[in-house]
């Protein structure tokens, strides 16, 4: 009894629920429900019978593999509002009966490849409420066949794949509302025979290609399937492109008009036919003439308005429509760019600016300045060839084979900003009508060229960027020989250099502000002291005169005006003098009205003395013979 028991509590144990869930048998079919019970992961246990499998309200974060393997009964399987931020490859790879997918409410930033592979049988995907920006190409490749609902809402995608979707012939209803979807390509929904719902609501959708789809609406009993098509809630542009679609026979519904000015806020239904208007190209402006060198690049300019926007295309000089290729690139703005121009390319060419009002054109004259040629060479060859001369320098010197047989290209003398390339004259046989030097630096990708004469062999080049690192590549084209024949690239070698770090000038600059500063420091500290020493000198001379101190002074002699020495003697106070006159005379010994001046010049001439030469003598006005004033200046 021992064995048979064991294995029926072996067998029990192994149908056994999961602890957190609950599970129902009803009619040979096992539904396990877990939801709201706070799992982190998906049960391990699960029985590998369930057809019903609920996982919504929990905390998973990640599916893998394992957490499905061998379910291959599963029909529904719902994991709704947790937090899965990544599905591995072959989550659900054994899933081949699964019917039901609910994924919304969750974290997914994209899907991969391979994130969805398994479920060939899958009719229902919900992967709504999730953050969504990315859909890879091939994700629903496994299920194209079978799937009818797809349900894309309240996502952050501007593009899903719509080849994929446009091959899902049983699809019925499509929901891709509330995402940033600014455009639909032209019949993606052309082979959706079936689709009766398709809600495009609160989008980026300007306008909508014609596509057969939407006509199927205005005539419910032609069509195998009525289409209920929601729109509303995107910044329609209501000019002519949507006249299509105003024509169609549809309820009142709430779209509405954003532009133009003029019908901004109407009820896109009520506006009437005559009003969706379109206005013709208008080149607003555009390159007149253009003339280049030779060799050098040629950017052709062309701007025009309209509504809608225009088209722009170009046309050579050889009516021939301008497309892009290795040496001439059209931009959608309308700039058409030549890498390399030859004879060639000179002529007249055309701008075309199209819309579904119409179109306007302006020519473009380019003429190109031929270099001169060696030997008999035409200058009416061909144009240049193939070589994308406009790649960068480093993929160029990896694309060449024959750079250990050429001349090596050199860069010497460098300096923080200018460098000698220096290269050898090349081989006799090929004669060179050209060279193109082709620099970048590591702090600006941006491509510079330099045309050199085949006469030079050295160039010098200027203002680069300090401190950087520079690739660069010399190139040689030949001519052509005959009118029919392209001109030669040829690629002589490339060279890597550095440029040095900029010369730190301040501080010779600081040098010379501190020398200065100490200069002018020790300066004014010397005048400072001379003035205080010369007011001070002042200020006891001052003191000096008003006092009348005698001085002692030995070797001392006196010059006089001629009269006889003066008797010193005691004068009684008297009275001030008279204001001198102008004709009065110290030299001549006058005895009236100058004793005033006298004595003021003294005392200047005794001060002055005094700064020079160190003494001080006063001096004072005397007549002769005790009358007459005289002044001496003393000599030391």
């Amino acid at each position: 009894m021992a064995p048979p028991l064991l294995l029926l509590l072996l067998a029990s144990g192994a149908a056994a629920c999961p602890l957190p869930c609950v599970c129902q048998n009803l009619s040979e079919s096992l539904s396990t429900l877990c939801a709201h019970r706070g799992l982190l992961f998906v049960p391990p246990n699960v029985d590998r019978r369930t057809v019903e499998l609920r996982l919504a309200d929990n905390f998973i974060q990640a599916l893998g593999p394992p957490d499905f393997r061998n379910m291959t009964g599963l029909v529904d399987l719902t994991l709704s509002r947790n937090a899965i931020t990544r599905i591995g490859a072959r989550a659900f790879g054994d899933l081949e009966s699964l019917r039901s997918l609910h994924l919304d409410g969750n974290r997914l930033v994209e899907l991969g490849s391979g994130s969805l592979r398994g479920p060939v049988n899958l009719q229902h995907l919900i992967l709504s409420g999730n953050q969504l920006g990315r859909i890879a190409p091939g994700a629903f490749d496994d299920f194209l066949d079978s799937l009818e609902d797809l349900d894309l809402s309240y996502n952050n995608l501007r593009q899903v794949p719509w080849a994929g979707i446009g091959a899902m012939p049983a699809l019925h209803t499509l929901n891709l509302d509330h995402n940033l979807i600014d455009a639909l390509p032209p019949g993606a929904f052309a082979q959706l025979g079936q689709l009766s719902r398709l809600d495009l609501t609160s989008n980026r959708l300007a306008t909508l290609a014609p596509d057969p789809l939407f006509s199927r609406g205005r005539d419910a009993e032609a069509s195998p399937a009525p289409l209920v098509l929601s729109f509303s809630g995107n910044p329609l542009h209501c000019n002519c492109e949507l006249l299509w679609l105003r024509r169609l026979a549809r309820p009142d519904d709430l779209e509405t008009c954003a532009s133009p000015p003029g019908l901004a806020g109407r009820y896109f239904w009520a506006v009437p036919e005559g009003e969706f208007s379109c206005e013709p190209p208008l080149i607003a402006r555009h390159t007149q003439r253009l003339w280049v060198l030779e060799g050098q690049r040629a950017t052709l300019r062309c701007r025009a308005l309209g509504d809608p926007a225009p088209t722009m295309h170009w046309v050579g000089p050889d009516d021939r429509l301008v497309g892009n290729s290795s040496r001439a690139w059209a931009f959608p703005n309308g700039t058409l760019e030549i890498g390399v121009t030859g004879a060639g390319d000179a002529g007249g060419y055309t701008c075309i600016a199209t819309n579904p009002a119409g179109e306007a054109t302006a020519r473009v004259e380019l003429r190109v300045l031929a270099l001169p040629h060696g030997g008999n060479t035409s200058a009416e060859g061909g144009r240049p060839g193939p070589s994308d001369i406009a790649a960068s320098a480093r993929t160029a010197a990896e694309g060449e084979g024959t750079m250990e047989s050429e001349p090596a290209v050199q860069v010497t003398e460098v300096t923080a900003t200018s460098g000698l390339v220096s290269w050898g004259p090349g081989r006799p046989t090929d004669p060179v009508w050209m060279f193109q030097i082709q620099y970048n630096s590591s702090e600006d990708e941006t491509l510079i060229y330099r045309i050199v004469p085949a006469s030079s062999h050295h160039f010098l080049l200027k203002h680069l960027v300090p401190d950087a690192d520079y690739d660069l590549c010399l190139l040689a084209l030949s001519p052509a020989i005959g009118p029919s024949d392209l001109t030669a690239t040829r690629l002589l070698g490339c060279a890597h250099f550095s440029t040095l770090p900029a010369t730190p000038l301040c501080h010779a600059l600081q040098a010379h502000v501190l020398g200065g500063t100490l200069t002018v420091a020790v300066g004014g500290v010397l005048v400072a002291a001379l003035l205080v020493f010369t007011v001070a000198l002042l200020v006891r001379g001052r003191g000096t005169g008003n006092g009348r101190l005698p001085l002692k002074l030995s070797h001392v002699q006196s010059q006089t005006n001629g009269g006889p020495s003066p008797i010193p003697k005691t004068h009684p106070p008297r009275s001030p003098p008279p204001r001198p006159q102008r004709s009065c005379s110290l030299d001549l010994g006058d005895a009236g009205g100058c004793y005033g001046y006298a004595r003021r010049l003294g005392g200047a001439w005794a001060r002055r003395s005094h700064s020079v030469h160190g003494g001080l003598l006063g001096a004072g006005c005397r007549g002769v013979g005790g009358s007459a004033e005289r002044l001496e200046e003393s000599v030391v």
